[in-house]
C-alpha cells in the first residue's frame, strides 16, 4: 500500500495529493483507481500525463512556498529563551522517554479511524487508555484490520521499545548532528541515508526520495519526482531532535528541521517539520504546552492550510470547548485528507496537548483522534517530556521495556535511551554555544 514503486499506487495517490492541494482534476482519481484496480498501466500512464498538466484552482486561498529563502525567513524576531543547563538533562530524557512511550502506546492501532481506535479500545478495556494496547483476536465489530506490526508492539508482545521508523529518524538525525554539527547540509543527510538506513524501513516520501537517490537525483528534485507523498507526515517525523539539540531556540531547531525537510517534501510537509522541531525546541523552556504551540505556530506560513488548521485547533481550545469537540472539529474540518497526511494529524498533537491532563492523557487524546497514531503520539509524549521531564512520564510505561531501543539505523541497535539522552544534550549544549547557520 501506498508503494513508492508501483504506479497502482503513485498515480491515484498523486492524483488525491493534486485534489487536495488545489488542482482540477475533474474525475481522473476515481479512473486512476479504477486502471490500478484493473493493473492497466497503459490507462495509468495517461492518466499520469493529465495529472501533470491539472490546473490550479483559480480561487485557490493558499499561498504555500516550498523555496528555501522564503521559508527560512519564517520565525523572524523569535529569540532564543534561557534553559536551565542543570534541568535540562532531565528534560532530554523526559524528551526521548516519551517520544518511544508515546510511539509504542499508538503502534498496534496505526492507521484505524477515530471511530475504529473507539471500539478497538473499548474492546480492549482501554477506553480511555491508560496503558499498551492488548491484541485481540477476533478483532471487534467495526475494526477490519490491525496495524502490521501489532504482533511486536502490543502489551506483553515487546521486551524493548519496538523497532518503528518514528524512532529510526530520531536516532539517525543524533548520528547527522554529531558528524556533521551546524554545518549540516541536505547532501549529507542523503548521504547518511543511503550508508544507514536500509530503503526497506522506509515508507511513503522517505521511500520515494530514497529511490530517487539511487537514480542520481539531488533535493529538492527528490521530493517531487514520482512522489505523491510530499505533504505527508514522514518530515513532521523527522523533527524532534532538531528541537532536542536546540532547546530554547525554535529558530535555529526549524532553521536544521528545514535542511533536513526539503529532501522529502514540499509546502505543508515542509511546514509541519519546522513546526514540530520549533514546538520541541520552545518545550524546553516553558511548561505551558499552549505557549509553545504558540511560538511554534510562527514557523508555519500564515496563509497555508497547516496554519489555518493550527489556528483552528487553538481557537476552539481559547473558545473553551471539550476534548470530544476538538476531536469533531478535526473530523470535520480536516477528515478528506489520507490518513498519513501531516495537517490533521499536527491538529491531533496539538489537541492531546493542549487538553491533556498529564502524559497519559496527552497522548491517549491524541491516540483517540486516530490516523496516523504511533506517529503523532510520539511528537505529543516526546513535547510532554520536554515540557516536565523524565519523570511526569509514568514509571508503570517505562517498566522494563522502555530502557533499550531496536533499531534499523546502523551501529544503533538496542542502544539505551540513557545514552541516547546523554549524548543528546552533548550535542545540545554546543549548538547553544553555536546556533545552526542558514540552509544550504
Amino acid at each position: 500500500m501506498h508503494s513508492a514503486l508501483d504506479p497502482r499506487d503513485l498515480v491515484p495517490d498523486e492524483a488525491e495529493q493534486l485534489a487536495h492541494s488545489g488542482y482540477l482534476i475533474g474525475d481522473l482519481e476515481s479512473r486512476a483507481r479504477v486502471a490500478a484496480a484493473a493493473s492497466d498501466e497503459d490507462e495509468l500512464a495517461r492518466i499520469r500525463g493529465r495529472l501533470a498538466a491539472a490546473p490550479l484552482r483559480a480561487d485557490w486561498p493558499y499561498v504555500e512556498p516550498s523555496d528555501t529563502a522564503t521559508l527560512a525567513l519564517l520565525g523572524e524576531g523569535v529569540e532564543p529563551r534561557p534553559v536551565d543547563p542543570d534541568d535540562l538533562p532531565r528534560r532530554v530524557r523526559g524528551a526521548w522517554l516519551g517520544r518511544t512511550v508515546g510511539n509504542t502506546l499508538g503502534k498496534p492501532i496505526e492507521g484505524l479511524s477515530r471511530a475504529e481506535v473507539e471500539a478497538y479500545l473499548r474492546a480492549a478495556g482501554q477506553w480511555p487508555q491508560t496503558g499498551y494496547v492488548a491484541l485481540l483476536d477476533p478483532l471487534p465489530a467495526g475494526v477490519s484490520h490491525l496495524h502490521e506490526s501489532a504482533p511486536d508492539s502490543a502489551a506483553g508482545r515487546f521486551t524493548d521499545v519496538p523497532r518503528d521508523d518514528d524512532i529510526d529518524w530520531t536516532i539517525l538525525g543524533l548520528h547527522l548532528l554529531e558528524r556533521y554539527g551546524r554545518d549540516l547540509t541536505t547532501a549529507d543527510i542523503a548521504t547518511e541515508w543511503l550508508d544507514r538506513i536500509p530503503f526497506t524501513q522506509t515508507f511513503t516520501a522517505e521511500r520515494a526520495a530514497y529511490r530517487n537517490l539511487v537514480h542520481g537525483l539531488h533535493a529538492p528534485e527528490t521530493a517531487v519526482v514520482d512522489n505523491p507523498y510530499r505533504e505527508w507526515i514522514g518530515a513532521l517525523i523527522r523533527a524532534d531532535i532538531f528541537g532536542y539539540a536546540h532547546p530554547g531556540d525554535p529558530a535555529s531547531a526549524a532553521r536544521m528541521a528545514l535542511t533536513d525537510a526539503r529532501l522529502t517534501h514540499v509546502k505543508n510537509g515542509i511546514y509541519g517539520e519546522t513546526w514540530a522541531a520549533a514546538l520541541v525546541a520552545a518545550a524546553f523552556s516553558t511548561e505551558s504546552a499552549e505557549e509553545a504551540l504558540t511560538i511554534a505556530r510562527r514557523f508555519v506560513p500564515d496563509r497555508s492550510r497547516l496554519a489555518a488548521a493550527l489556528d483552528g485547533i487553538l481557537e476552539v481550545h481559547r473558545g473553551g470547548a471539550s476534548a470530544v469537540d476538538a476531536l469533531d472539529w478535526i473530523d470535520r474540518e480536516l477528515g478528506h485528507y489520507n490518513w498519513v497526511h501531516t495537517i490533521h494529524n499536527a491538529a491531533g498533537i496539538a489537541a492531546g496537548l493542549l487538553w491533556g491532563d498529564g502524559f497519559t492523557e496527552s497522548v491517549a487524546l491524541t491516540i483517540a483522534a486516530g490516523r496516523d497514531t504511533d506517529s503523532s503520539a510520539a511528537t505529543t509524549g516526546s513535547v510532554y517530556g520536554a515540557l516536565h521531564g523524565d519523570d511526569a512520564v509514568p514509571a508503570e510505561l517505562v517498566g522494563s521495556t522502555h530502557h533499550r531501543v531496536r533499531s534499523s539505523i546502523r551501529d544503533f541497535d538496542r542502544i539505551t535511551i540513557d545514552e541516547l539522552a546523554a549524548r543528546t544534550v552533548a550535542v545540545a549544549r554546543i549548538a547553544v554555544a553555536a546556533p545552526s547557520k542558514v540552509v544550504r
